[in-house]
């Protein structure tokens, strides 16, 4: 059998599957339907200084080959977190992630300051690309000034393994990966959902409630490897890739691009138990490639 670790900055992962943030909740609502030890790592809900409501309804839509989403960070806030989710998370062996978001780079370090000291999270991914919220989210992963300074704030007060999230709603994603590498980060994940919309032709409006959502599944595959592959090429930290994944194969192609590890997120909501399927395909895949370790494929493809 081959070996499936791989490392994330200091960050080690007994397997390169994880869970995309917004789709796995904190891991508890899926543990009766799948083995969370199995999966390699676990990135909770997007979570805030303060709670946060969420957009309005409708907020989620189907699509031809995915689905639009515009629910807008819904969580508790971190104090949350940390008292009452922690505890319940802390001895299940799989690592956990942080998704922490914010509306300043002050509110992300003071969140991600008091995630640091939980001791069984040796991880946040930064979410400074979320197309569904009003005020900064998506703003300051769109321009390399905006995501060097969220980081920058972050890195101050951080000191465990710093996963920045990169928008792909952008011209040149080398750029921002570039600018996010240069303050710190200890990896990058991409990509987030694209920006899309639905209309309702009947009633002639549009059908989510702030117009606009992030669309995420297989659409957004072709899009996400590309990108994966570009940053492979212009920056030295590792990647995380994510947009699409459905199975397998179409993990491997992430890894083959150059990511160290990937995340799956809409399939989950389709089978709850994808991410274990998804080890196990890899397994397969290094076997029948006389591979000893899924690193012998990482960035292969170039």
């Amino acid at each position: 059998m081959s070996s499936l670790t791989t490392h994330i900055g200091a960050l080690t992962l007994k397997n390169p599957v994880m869970t995309a943030s917004g789709t796995f909740g904190y891991g508890l609502e899926f543990e009766d339907l799948v083995d969370l030890t199995r999966i390699g790592g676990i990135i909770v809900k997007g979570t805030t200084l303060e709670p946060r409501q969420g957009n309005p309804y409708p907020r989620m839509a189907e699509t031809a080959h995915g689905m639009l989403n515009c629910v807008g960070l819904q969580n508790k806030g971190v104090d949350y977190f940390c008292k009452h989710i922690y505890p319940q998370i802390k001895d299940i062996d799989s690592q956990f992630v942080v998704n922490v978001s914010g509306s300043s780079p002050e509110t992300y370090a003071e969140c991600a300051a008091r995630v640091a000291e939980l001791e069984r999270i040796e991880a946040i991914e930064l979410n400074i690309s979320c197309p569904n919220v009003r005020q900064g989210g998506m703003a300051f992963g769109t321009t390399c000034a905006g995501a060097a300074s969220v980081v920058k704030a972050v890195r101050a007060v951080y000191p465990k393994t710093l996963i920045v999230k990169l928008s792909p709603n952008v011209t040149d994603i080398t750029e921002i990966a570039r600018a996010v590498e240069a303050e710190g980060a200890d990896a990058v994940s991409l990509i987030n959902t694209l920006m899309g919309m639905a209309i309702d032709a009947e009633r002639q409006r549009p059908v989510l409630s702030i117009k606009t959502g992030g669309l995420s599944g297989p659409a957004v595959k072709p899009v996400a490897l590309r990108m994966v592959w570009q940053v492979f090429e212009a920056v030295q930290i590792p990647i995380v890739g994510l947009g699409g994944i459905m199975n397998a194969t179409d993990a491997v192609e992430f890894l083959l691009a150059g990511a160290r590890a990937v995340e799956i997120g809409t399939a989950n909501f389709i089978d709850p138990a994808v991410t274990v399927k998804v080890v196990d395909g890899i397994n397969e895949y290094l076997d029948r490639h006389n591979c000893a370790s899924v690193e012998d494929i990482i960035g292969a493809a170039h």
